[in-house]
């Protein structure tokens, strides 16, 4: 397929790992809390510009993350939507979203909040607090120490307490402080955890998040208050949140067919704010989103059926499958590795084949996503068989645009990252 395009001329950032990394002149508001492989605002910036986005359009991301995308077009004065299955992401989006806070009565009650804290936590009468056992469990192994943690749930005790129209924001910044600061966490880019912290300061480290929040508020309360949303839902069931023909454009960026569980990469932030409770909420969080990885598979999952007959994927997988007969893999979550090959294919099959009610006739797209070797080295060209598949569900394929090269982590092999554009005519039958 002849779809391959140079480096879109948009770009002018002057190596390759600066790409993906967020600008400085970019970081209001995105840098609130944002996941560690989240693409860049400025190739929102980029596709808006290119697509000839304006206000009187809607742009859609149905993989909306943490709002890159809808936080980019909100400051921007374009209208948006957005759709994320992840309770903490989409969380994040919303409050990203929401310019209502006064930046000074925020200061002054996070001040409050910060003293009440640390006046309890000078008291040294009292017993270290932890979380549920159920809810323990669900953390990654020693993510984060028993003084942290301590420290942590004090301080959401008095945030929640509060109950004040600044609780969102705080929250959010309690989430990024816990992320980067407070935790053992490390990213690499995979979710890791690093030497243990005996002590952090927790306190000081949510002031710093609450600090710049109440910075970025100052500035974007002087922009347009462009209506933005984020629907907390399934990307395969847009139909059942969005109106028919009312989108005029996508950027997004969907998981790539990989091993990365994404749980994982909020795991600690989602239970400690309570947004995953138990093993059932997990489970049932993990079934609304896209599969991806191969400890996301449940036995009654079907979306490989709208990838049946595509000869390429099956050819993939079986190939995937051939290679782990042949080095004698024999686990769990390496026998499924060709089952979520295709099932990530099928789901995104799904999700362009229920988009299409969304969207009104002559709608732009770009999809950014990653060639991938995690399953045995088996590549994957993702931009290409996407492409294919939007191809055979009515949609033009206009190009595959290189957005930068990446080495692959096991095999050092150069891999593509791309940014699929397709159009949508509009219904030809």
């Amino acid at each position: 397929m002849q779809y391959i395009q140079p480096l879109i001329p948009h770009l002018k950032l002057p190596n390759n790992l600066e790409l993906n990394h967020l600008r400085v002149e970019d970081k209001t508001a995105h840098s609130w809390y944002r996941f560690i492989l989240s693409f860049p605002p400025h190739l929102v910036q980029d596709y808006l510009e290119k697509f000839g986005v304006n206000e009187s359009h809607q742009v859609l991301d149905p993989f909306c993350g943490t709002g890159t995308t809808v936080v980019e077009c909100k400051k921007l004065g374009i209208p948006s939507v957005g759709v994320e299955a992840n309770p903490m992401a989409w969380f994040a989006g919303t409050v990203k979203l929401d310019w209502s806070p006064d930046p000074d009565e925020l200061l002054r009650h996070a001040d409050q909040i910060a003293k009440a804290t640390e006046k309890m936590l000078d008291r040294t009468d009292e017993s270290l607090e932890t979380l549920p056992e159920e809810r323990f469990n669900l953390l990654l192994k020693n993510s984060i120490s028993p003084l942290p943690l301590h420290k942590t749930l004090v301080l959401l005790d008095h945030i929640k307490q509060a109950d004040s129209p600044y609780q969102r924001h705080e929250l959010l910044a309690l989430a990024k402080a816990l992320v980067f600061s407070i935790s053992n966490l490390h990213f690499g880019p995979e979710v890791g955890v690093g030497k243990a912290k005996t002590d952090a300061q927790v306190v000081d480290s949510w002031l710093e998040g609450i600090e710049a929040i109440a910075a970025d508020l100052r500035y974007l309360k002087t922009l347009p208050n462009t209506n933005a949303i984020v629907h907390h839902a399934d990307s395969r069931q847009l139909a059942d949140v969005l109106k028919p023909n009312s989108i005029d454009a996508v950027i997004t960026s969907p998981p790539y067919p990989n091993e990365k569980d994404y749980t994982r990469t909020t795991r600690l932030e989602s239970v400690i704010l309570e947004f995953i409770n138990n093993k059932a909420e997990l489970r049932t969080l993990k079934k609304g989103l896209m599969r991806s990885n191969s400890r996301s598979v449940y036995k009654a999952d079907d979306d490989d059926q709208w990838v049946a007959d595509h000869v390429e994927i099956q050819r993939i997988a079986n190939a995937i499958e051939a290679k782990r007969i042949e080095l004698g893999k024999t686990s769990g979550f390496e026998r499924m590795y060709a089952r979520a090959t295709r099932l990530y294919f099928g789901g995104m099959a799904r999700h362009l084949a229920d988009l299409r009610h969304v969207l009104r006739p002559g709608a732009q797209l770009a999809y950014v996503v990653g060639d991938q070797a995690s399953y045995l080295r088996v590549m994957i060209r993702t931009g290409t068989l996407l492409a294919d598949i939007a191809k055979s569900l009515g949609y033009e394929v206009v190009s595959i645009d290189l957005f930068r090269t990446r080495l692959a982590t096991v095999t050092q092999e150069q891999l593509r990252e791309e940014v699929v554009v397709l159009r949508w005519l509009g219904n030809q039958k």
